[in-house]
């Protein structure tokens, strides 16, 4: 009875009761789960030779990982886990302009942090961490490596302890999505608009009372066999990453943690090319 009546007291406690912080709270967590599951599955396809994963694996992860983000927070924040969503809601006034900033901030946040897990998780001590080498990249390329507790070394032993943004054994398509060769940038550019006003389009459709309604419950497996359509149909150009946070966020990190500007920049010959997650 006593450990109830703490247990009790103690949510009392720690209840938020502000609702835009604890919608902030909810797109947080949704957000950093939807970007840890698809980046970890670009991981687990490239630094194992997709001997443990393949283009399909790295699709469905990334479906299902919009389901289970809607399923954590679409009670609390509507789970919009991307700007262009944010978007879209105050477009159709069905959010508040100013709830808008504090949103993209948010997901960027979460995508951020996400990528610094995955590349901990992926990147591990290794045998440059035992030998006490010094990182070759940036200063928080240096402090993940001394945070990195897990002993997989996937990236690591992927790419030879290197860090690069092109050639075959580059590793930043893990985090961030980039062109195939043949792709020039205006072309990828209306790629990602009309890949991502799909989505928009569709998500409203599936949102709309007025709609022929899908079943309660159900609309987060809707949505993610909605986002598996359009990664199997119109991924191969530029990955589709279909969500400005879901890239800006990782790329970010992979340009503090040792890849280099060249992160923002296009370069032909990257080696993998539209298939990357």
């Amino acid at each position: 009875m006593g450990i109830s009546s703490l247990l009790t007291r103690a949510r009392g406690l720690l209840r938020i009761r502000n609702r835009l912080v604890r919608e902030c709270l909810a797109e947080l967590l949704s957000t950093f789960v939807l970007i840890i599951i698809t980046l970890s599955s670009a991981a687990q396809k490239i630094t194992s030779f997709e001997t443990k994963g393949n283009l399909v694996t790295s699709y469905l992860a990334g479906a299902l990982a919009v389901m289970v983000g809607i399923y954590i927070a679409g009670g609390i924040s509507g789970a919009h886990m991307n700007p262009a969503f944010s978007l879209a809601m105050c477009l159709t006034k069905q959010f508040p302009w100013w709830k808008f900033p504090i949103f993209v901030f948010v997901q960027t946040l979460a995508s951020f942090l996400s990528a610094g897990v995955v590349y901990i998780l992926y990147y591990g001590m290794g045998e440059q961490h035992w030998a006490r080498e010094p990182h070759s990249g940036a200063g928080v390329a240096r402090l993940m490596d001394m945070l990195c507790l897990c002993p997989p070394d996937a990236i690591w032993h992927y790419s030879n302890g290197t860090l690069t943004v092109s050639g075959p054994r580059e590793t930043a398509s893990i985090f961030a999505t980039y062109p195939a060769d043949y792709v020039s940038i205006a072309n990828g550019f209306l790629d990602q608009v009309i890949g991502t006003g799909v989505l928009m389009v569709a998500v409203m459709g599936i949102m709309d009372t007025r709609n022929k309604p899908a079943p309660k419950g159900l609309e987060p497996v809707i949505v993610a066999l909605l986002v598996l359509s359009i990664e199997c149909s119109m991924g191969s150009n530029c990955g589709c990453p279909l969500n400005p946070a879901r890239d800006i966020g990782p790329r970010l990190f992979t340009y503090l943690a040792g890849w280099g500007p060249e992160v923002f920049r296009w370069v032909e010959g990257r080696g993998r090319g539209g298939d990357s997650r």
